[in-house]
């Protein structure tokens, strides 16, 4: 085994035999550091190739139903897809005091009630954990602490206790012997991971990474990370905002549309499970610029309110300011009101924001947001009961969009009675007592019902 020294982007994780001041795969300036690698050659490498698995025939494999182990937190179950399968890797990234940390330590010590869990520190001590776990109210037998930074340290103490499940705080600060370079650079990021992954499939091992996140909100460390694990959660919340939003980008286990909503609170992390009553708590009736959509998240429907304002600009470039919502997308309804429903809006300012910190993705938003900006242009309240969906195409259309009887339901749940979709999901739905259902074919006849 000999040494090399390679230079390696600290954002994507291209090598190069000499140091460039631009990294020519993600074009980021001063990325690359000088990093020794070890080259395995002769009886190594034959080594190596001679412990390599065969193959087999796909008749042959046998497989076992394994249940699922549920933690108690039915928020973070769901995200997870049901439970947390045994021997997977997880890794969870978010904004520094987003609550990761408070997160997995609620749920590994409800966990350690079904086995011993083992919870590496390498960030904090032993002591500032406890005190963590007594504000959160903490109190599992089966829960070890470790405040340790080194792989070998950790894998050897993983092989005495033999935990039923770990968690890693953070990847980032975790580092190997083998190799030169500092904690949390690409190559120690790549080789602590692959070897983490490695004792979770052979000893099935449920085992949990918290991931460092960079100014852009990407789990820092190598693309190839998100790889490896099996599932990606990303915690999202707004610092002005109580609520928290889990996420999964990544699941091989069960659905990427699931989220988790949870409440911030001095003892912790709560559970909320009827998101759209806690997003519409403070929502103010007869205020022109509100209106109601329900959003789909996975299986799960959820009222959320639209703020609009729309108001003279007093430069020659009018802003165009959104807050949890995709700007290009507000870009392009804007002009279909300007060129299909006669509204005057390119020379105002408008600013859109989805109440309470959450935001939203799917296209069936599209004529709430058009009937927000018209609302506030025209000073104009839409009736407060009333509900809107649908995805708004270029030429003004309402196009039907999936699930319109989940949406339905959830808003005759909390009280609405009047409910604007697209013509075409009206096929096969039966209204819900109280409930009117109006078919809208184009934005223009939508508003001409809110507003005639």
């Amino acid at each position: 085994m000999r040494q090399k020294t390679v230079y390696t982007c600290q954002q994507c994780g291209h090598q190069s035999p000499k140091w460039m001041g631009k990294c020519p795969d993600c074009n980021q300036w001063n990325t690359l550091t000088e990093e020794t690698v070890a080259v395995v050659k002769g009886k190594g490498r034959a080594a190596a190739l001679a412990a390599a698995a065969v193959p087999c025939r796909l008749s042959e494999v046998t497989i076992t139903e394994e249940d699922r182990i549920r933690c108690g937190i039915r928020e973070f179950d769901r995200v997870l897809g049901g439970g947390v399968v045994p021997g997977s890797l997880t890794l969870i990234g978010g904004d520094p005091g987003i609550g990761k940390s408070t997160l997995l330590l609620q749920s590994i010590a409800r966990l350690a009630g079904v086995g011993p869990a083992l919870y590496v520190t390498a960030e904090e001590s032993t002591r500032q954990v406890k005190l963590r776990g007594q504000r959160l109210g903490v109190a599992a037998e089966d829960l070890f602490l470790l405040a340790e930074t080194s792989l070998e340290a950790i894998l050897e103490r993983v092989k005495e206790l033999r935990p039923s499940f770990l968690v890693i705080d953070s990847i980032q600060t975790i580092f190997t012997n083998a190799l030169e370079s500092a904690p949390g650079s690409v190559s120690q990021v790549r080789e602590c991971a692959s070897r983490l992954m490695r004792v979770a499939k052979v000893d099935g091992i449920p085992t949990f990474l918290v991931g460092h996140v960079t100014k852009d909100g990407s789990i820092a460390g190598p693309r190839m990370l998100e790889h490896m694990v099996d599932t990606v959660l990303y915690f999202e919340g707004d610092a002005g905002h109580p609520y928290r939003i889990l996420r999964a980008v990544k699941n091989r286990f069960g659905s990427t549309n699931e989220i988790g909503v949870f409440e911030m609170k001095e003892s912790g992390l709560a559970e909320v499970s009827n998101p759209s009553e806690l997003f519409l708590a403070e929502r103010p009736e007869g205020a022109a610029g509100s209106a109601v959509v329900p959003s789909l998240e996975g299986s799960r429907p959820i009222l959320v309110e639209l703020q609009a304002l729309v108001s003279g600009s007093a430069y020659g470039t009018p802003r165009r300011t959104t807050m949890g919502i995709d700007h290009n997308r507000v870009s392009l309804l804007v002009a279909v009101l300007e060129k299909k429903v006669g509204l005057s809006l390119l020379a105002q300012d408008i600013f859109l924001n989805v109440a309470g910190g959450v935001r939203l993705d799917e296209p069936a938003v599209d004529l709430g947001v058009m009937a927000a900006l018209a609302s506030s242009h025209l000073n104009r309240a839409i009736p407060p009961r009333t509900i809107l969906f649908g995805e708004v195409g270029l030429t003004g259309e309402v196009r039907a969009v999936s699930r319109p009887e989940l949406r339905i339901s959830e808003a005759a749940r909390l009280g609405f009675d009047r409910c604007l979709l697209p013509a075409g999901n009206l096929k096969n739905i039966d209204a819900p007592r109280g409930m009117a259902l109006i078919g809208v074919r184009s934005a223009e006849e939508a508003l001409n019902g809110l507003f005639d």
